[in-house]
């Protein structure tokens, strides 16, 4: 398979820096060597998403902090994506926060509508990113994204790539939630979006979790976007994050969801986010994600 990566150094949807240099720091972990040795043909997406230093850009608004400049980071971003896919090519999109998940769905919406093609989104992550500017109590848009490519919040996010809702909230399955906003609770009832919390692992069980999301909620779709916050992982296992949450999947949990969505066949794309390696134990967290998207893209134990 050919997989494109593409660089996307942008930590302004959140309120600790350093995430824009999770994509460094997923490199010097040796993403592209591991992927390569599994057979993939690497591309390289020179054309880096560039976005200025935010120590010298306007935050503007609170309730939608730094809005122009994630705007403008997404739309190249959602053309780099959709080039990708339009080629052929499997688009690994390597943040920054989880705020670039804008322009990423953006871009895939804007591949798979005129071949009429129904795709879905894995969310994992300890929280939901279901937030408007109305129920965010930070004002931060990384806790905006989801709910922005379903077509809820600012009509800047909402309508980047397009006025039309990127993907359909019946085809999104959040795993691993346990830090949900009051508001955000709303909005997910309100939309009809799946999420399986840490509870409901806890109770069914990973494997139970992995065959309903890939055969009762998302049976009817041909293509799978994975969108991996590594704090969907337990903070001992994955230090390296800006908004760490105790109680978080476990490494062999991760490890099998991914295989397991990597056995369906219908994965086509995915992004890695919140990697922090001013946060992080000698590069440890950006290794793990190393070994995740591993997993994802075919490596296994036999």
């Amino acid at each position: 398979m050919k997989i494109r990566l593409i660089d996307v150094p942008m930590d302004f949807g959140a309120n600790r820096r350093g995430v824009d240099m999770g994509p460094t720091a997923l490199r010097r972990a040796g993403i592209k060597e591991t992927l390569g040795r599994l057979g993939h043909v690497i591309e390289e997406e020179r054309r880096t998403v560039r976005v200025p230093i935010a120590e010298h850009s306007d935050e503007g608004d609170p309730n939608l902090k730094f809005l122009d400049a994630i705007v403008e980071g997404c739309r190249s971003l959602a053309t780099l994506v959709k080039e990708s896919a339009d080629a052929g090519s499997f688009p690994l999109v390597m943040g920054g926060d989880h705020s670039i998940a804008v322009g990423t769905l953006a871009g895939l919406a804007n591949h798979f509508r005129p071949l009429h093609q129904t795709w879905g989104v894995v969310w994992i992550d300890a929280h939901a990113d279901f937030n408007t500017p109305e129920s965010s109590p930070s004002g931060n848009i990384h806790g905006m994204s989801l709910a922005a490519a379903a077509g809820l919040g600012h009509p800047a996010l909402t309508g980047l790539g397009g006025d039309d809702r990127k993907v359909d909230p019946d085809l999104i399955v959040i795993i691993g939630a346990r830090d949900l906003d009051p508001g955000e609770k709303k909005n997910l009832r309100a939309a009809g979006v799946h999420v399986f919390t840490m509870a409901d692992i806890d109770r069914l069980g990973m494997a139970e979790v992995a065959r309903q999301t890939l055969v009762d909620l998302l049976g009817s779709v041909s293509s799978i976007h994975v969108s991996l916050d590594i704090d969907s992982l337990d903070p001992e296992v994955a230090p390296g994050v800006g908004t760490p949450v105790p109680g978080g999947l476990t490494y062999r949990e991760l490890h099998f969801l991914m295989e397991t969505l990597c056995a369906g066949g219908r994965v086509t794309s995915a992004e890695i986010v919140e990697v922090n390696p001013i946060l992080d134990v000698r590069n440890q967290t950006a290794s793990v994600a190393v070994e995740m998207l591993a997993s994802l893209l075919g490596d296994t134990i036999l």
